[in-house]
């Protein structure tokens, strides 16, 4: 979706490009080399960490993160990269506290986490082997036993999708800094200690560290001087693929709009409220005033002004089978909510032709009490009035799939949802 530096090969099913393989290969042998040159495959020296004599994990460890980060914010800085399509955890707070104390102790124990004691065991180290073979072991025991916890492991302390940035309420760039800052000093610290515990001679350090501790500093203050591409700035930058005749072309989502793609007619609206394989979500954008006077059985109500707030909470509870169908009056305010989705990379949207307007019109038609207004709608207004504020309670609201058979063109069509990654030391 990105015109500078095209991503989707890689956010596609492997087995539509094979040549993914090779690459996630070389990064997955990569990453493994560098752990054992390291020393993740050595228990003693993992161990060690625990008792300040050697720090190399917090700084190998912390080296990666930070480095990720500045370069993953800076690539979204010159727009290189979508930070939306990037799968961040959803927090699980209490099950998160309770995993890491488990996984804490068994690290201090076994003298591994789960990723280094790969890493041990390929190259045959025994500790290494009877570790993996205990976590094995360990999974199968926790799905075997989850049963009687699986409401609280999967509900308790749920904050969605969550960075330090909406947590502190802090710019990304500032956050990235003091991220930096934070993580320098903690290396500074953890020379200090082996020095003063694991009677380290920090002397024979490389000189090099410095260098690279300069560029992380020029890194995240880059973060802060280019800042952050706007909501506008993202849908600017937006192409989408599509499928014509076998041929891949490319459009902007103004075309798409003027193309007529996404702007589903009513009748397909109706055939989805009826589909159980797909999960259908409907946004009313209106006024509180409107939604209270008349709105779909089912519609939720996020205002216009709301929806890019609401698009972290959307994305989280996106699925394969998620289907988002904007509405309002007319088309004008919902599709200005359908280009905020579009730019914060909430796929899967569509927007109500004609919006409610045109679906009282079509099926309202036997409602004696609810009329036309004198003067035609204009400027996303309603265009009908109701003797009293029902909501869902007139029948046009939940018209029943079955008695109604309207022709129109398909154009509901699912694009597959990124699968969760796995990341980190587990």
């Amino acid at each position: 979706m990105n015109p500078i530096f095209p991503l989707e090969a890689f956010t596609q099913p492997l087995s539509q490009n094979w040549w993914t393989y090779l690459v996630f290969g070389l990064i997955g042998f990569g990453f493994g080399y560098v752990l054992e040159i390291s020393g993740f495959g050595n228990s003693k020296i993992l161990a060690a960490q625990f008792y300040f004599k050697n720090l190399t994990v917090l700084k190998v460890m912390f080296t990666a993160i930070v480095t990720a980060m500045v370069l993953i914010f800076l690539s979204s800085a010159i727009g290189i990269l979508d930070f939306n399509l990037v799968y961040v955890p959803e927090t699980y707070l209490w099950p998160g506290i309770v995993g890491g104390l488990i996984m804490g102790v068994g690290f201090i124990v076994g003298g591994f986490c789960p990723g280094t004691s790969l890493v041990s065991a390929v190259t045959l180290k025994i500790d290494g082997i009877v570790f993996v073979l205990g976590a094995l072991v360990g999974i199968w025991a926790f799905g075997e036993t989850v049963d009687p916890i699986w409401q609280w492991w999967n509900t308790s302390g749920y904050y969605g999708r969550v960075t330090l940035m909406d947590a502190f309420n802090l710019p990304t760039g500032v956050v990235v800094l003091l991220v930096v800052l934070m993580a320098l000093f903690m290396f500074w610290g953890g020379e200090q200690l082996e020095r003063l515990i694991g009677k380290r001679d920090i002397k024979k350090e490389p000189k090099l560290r410095y260098a690279g501790a300069g560029l992380l500093l020029i890194g995240a203050l880059a973060v802060i001087l280019i800042g952050q591409p706007t909501t506008a700035e993202k849908y600017a930058r937006l192409v989408i693929n599509r499928t014509v005749e076998e041929q891949t072309i490319q459009l902007t989502p103004d075309e798409i709009l003027a193309n007529r793609e996404v702007q589903i007619h009513p009748g397909e609206l109706l055939t989805t409220m009826g589909d159980d394989s797909l999960s259908l979500v409907m946004i009313d954008v209106r006024s509180e005033a409107d939604y209270n006077l008349f709105h779909l059985h089912g519609a939720q109500h996020i205002p216009l002004a709301e929806i890019k707030a609401a698009t972290p909470k959307l994305k989280a509870e996106t699925t394969q089978n998620t289907v988002y169908v904007l509405m309002s009056n007319d088309e004008a305010a919902a599709t200005e909510a359908w280009k905020l989705l579009m730019a914060e990379s909430v796929t899967n949207a569509y927007i109500l032709e004609g919006g409610i307007n045109n679906w009282i019109q079509i099926f309202a038609a036997e409602e004696p009490e609810i009329t036309p207004t004198p003067a035609a709608p204009s400027n996303d207004r309603l265009g009908y009035t109701f003797p009293a504020a029902l909501g869902d309670n007139y029948e046009a609201a939940a018209p029943s799939p079955h008695e109604w058979e309207l022709e129109y063109t398909p154009k509901i069509k699912l694009q597959l949802k990124r699968s969760v990654s796995g990341g980190g030391c587990g």
